[in-house]
């Protein structure tokens, strides 16, 4: 049975109001959780659930609420095709707690304007919270989000950034179309 913990002051919102946001992920996905609100420690109860895939859902959903996500968002990583990453901003900048909170500036830019512009030219959620960076979104454009997000956090230019997802939002459009660009070898 899979355990984790999560912030205490996370827990309401996991349980939800009079455990609502508790029984949807239970229903949706045919999990038990056991939740100690005392010290944060979330048991999963996979048993019941045929899928492997789904199983680690429940967890990434988990995870995500604990992240920062508003649950509604969270428990879109259930569906097929939805993604989810956590990114450790230490991975980047080690355990110097003034670079992180400078990275964490970066991601998030001026009034919330980097995030945001992420969030909007993937279509992706995006959750900066302690330590940690958090996406939400179809896989494809999850993957686009989270390579803008290493690119800040290995350094580079806020502007080489948003060059590379608006070079990306015609993939983007092609990929929710249907459509795939395939490489064609010559004859």
């Amino acid at each position: 049975m899979p355990s984790m913990k999560i912030p205490k002051k996370r827990i309401g919102v996991l349980i939800g109001k009079n455990g609502s946001v508790k029984e949807k992920i239970e229903e949706e996905s045919g999990a038990e959780l056991e939740i100690d609100s005392k010290n944060g420690e979330v048991d999963i109860d996979v048993r019941d659930i045929e899928d492997p895939i789904l199983s680690l859902k429940v967890e990434d959903v988990v995870k995500a609420i604990g992240r920062g996500f508003n649950p509604e968002k969270a428990i879109e990583i259930l569906r097929d095709g939805v993604d989810f990453a956590l990114l450790d901003i230490r991975d980047w900048v080690g355990k110097n707690t003034n670079a992180v909170h400078r990275m964490r500036g970066r991601v998030i830019g001026k009034n919330g304007r980097t995030r945001e512009l992420i969030e909007e030219l993937t279509e992706t959620y995006v959750s900066v919270m302690g330590n940690t960076v958090g996406i939400i979104g179809p896989s494809f454009q999850a993957n686009i989000a989270r390579r803008a997000v290493e690119m800040l956090l290995e350094g580079r230019e806020h502007a080489t950034v948003y060059k590379y997802l608006e070079d990306n939002r015609e993939k983007i459009k092609l990929e929710q179309s249907g459509f795939h660009l395939e490489k064609r070898k010559n004859p």
